[in-house]
Order: C-alpha cells, then sequence, then structure tokens
C-alpha cells in the first residue's frame, strides 16, 4: 500500500513541476485537474492527469 501512495505523490510532483512545460505544448489540465490560488501563489494538482498519464504508455505497450 505503501508503495502506490509513494507513486502516486511521486507522479504528482512531476506532473506539478512539469505544467509550465507542458501548457506551452499546448497540453491544458483535465477535468479534474484543479488550481488553487492563496497569497497570488498558484498551486496546480493534476489528480487525472496522474492518472491518465501513465495509464496510456502501458496500454500502447500491451497493444504491441
Amino acid at each position: 500500500m505503501i508503495r502506490w501512495v509513494l507513486t502516486t505523490f511521486i507522479a504528482l510532483a512531476i506532473l506539478s513541476g512539469s505544467l509550465p512545460w507542458l501548457r506551452k505544448l499546448g497540453i491544458r489540465r483535465l477535468p479534474d485537474d484543479f488550481t488553487l490560488r492563496l497569497r497570488r501563489k498558484e498551486y496546480s494538482f493534476p489528480f487525472m492527469s496522474t492518472v491518465l498519464l501513465p495509464i496510456l504508455p502501458s496500454l500502447i505497450a500491451r497493444a504491441l
């Protein structure tokens, strides 16, 4: 159980850090991703991206 929590946390941290770069590529937020604005700072929580982005490569790998 702790492995899944750790994996999800790491994926969330990586996606949160790469959101400005992904926005330049034209990849926007998904419906369940949300942004929290506090004191002129913006915090992103890409929950749906964390779920969908690992699924896509695994589906491609299964198809091959």
